[in-house]
């Protein structure tokens, strides 16, 4: 078969599929435009290569080098953008404070349905908080409990650049001994530490709130639950300090007062961010770091 019909296919369906994603800004179609855009661009520029006689190789061979010309591409320019971050006054942790102007919540009718949702399995707004991320840029979030407040939901909007709004979701349930149970869908790289008392499962393709619901219900059973007593914004703030200074310890961030010469994040760290990446862009998975 020639394989021009093939990158047609791949090039059309690689704009559908951005095309709807502006609409529904799912990370999960993001992932096989991600992957159609690859497979096309190392298919492309060989077959551009063979069918004008540039060079003289086979059409697998110059496939497999420009799909490693794009990874090599990709990773430079993930490479400056963690780089750039590092250095920029944009906070990793961000301090939380309460939403004065009360919930705002997206007015589509898919976020809209969510609220409803929450509402019939007697979850009940406990506190809207934001968070300043850098140029006037709000994180903007809700966070509910369930009637005996032993799991605690905090709701986050993600601005885009499409003018899209992304939410993820975060269920948190605390056990007797002090285990934290965290389960979210956030679909942006972490990399970093948790303590050893917080239990992380990260779910990025599960993008249903029910869903997540479920599996943190199950990671839950058989455990004798506390409640919640201090407000979201306390206890939020609290996570961000306890990050910060572990990350820190562990060597993932420079000492606050080598942050201004080498930057936020080391070495060793940036590597991490860029794995993360990797995983979430291309997999949909978070690295499982201990």
């Amino acid at each position: 078969m020639d394989p021009s019909y093939f990158i047609l296919a791949a090039i059309i369906s690689s704009i559908v599929l951005v095309q709807v994603n502006q609409r529904v800004g799912s990370p999960v179609i993001a992932i096989f435009v991600r992957w159609l855009r690859w497979i096309v661009f190392g298919t492309g520029v060989a077959y551009m290569c063979v069918d004008f006689d540039l060079i003289n190789r086979p059409f697998w061979v110059l496939t497999l080098v420009f799909l490693l010309v794009w990874f090599l591409c990709e990773t430079l320019y993930n490479w400056l953008g963690i780089q750039a971050l590092s250095v920029s006054p944009l906070p990793l942790f961000p301090r939380y404070v309460s939403n004065a102007s009360g919930e705002e919540w997206p007015t589509h009718p898919r976020l809209l349905k969510v609220r409803e949702w929450l509402r019939a399995q007697g979850f009940k707004q406990v506190q809207a908080v934001k968070a300043e991320i850098g140029g006037g840029v709000f994180l903007r979030g809700s966070v509910y409990q369930d009637e005996e407040a032993r799991i605690r939901l905090q709701v986050t909007f993600l601005p885009s650049a499409t003018g899209m709004v992304g939410v993820c979701y975060t269920l948190v349930s605390i056990a007797t001994d002090g285990t934290r149970y965290v389960t979210d869908n956030f679909y942006i790289p972490f990399a970093g530490f948790y303590p050893e008392n917080w239990l992380v499962e990260r779910r990025p393709w599960r993008r249903g709130l029910k869903g997540l619901l479920s599996r943190h219900q199950k990671r839950i059973t058989g455990e004798t639950l506390v409640a919640f007593d201090s407000d979201p914004v306390t206890d939020l703030n609290a996570q961000q300090h306890e990050l910060d200074h572990l990350n820190t310890q562990l060597g993932f961030l420079n000492p606050h007062a080598e942050r201004d010469e080498f930057g936020k994040i080391t070495q060793a760290g940036r590597y991490r961010v860029w794995k993360e990446i990797w995983m979430l862009n291309y997999l949909g998975r978070s690295v499982r770091y201990q």
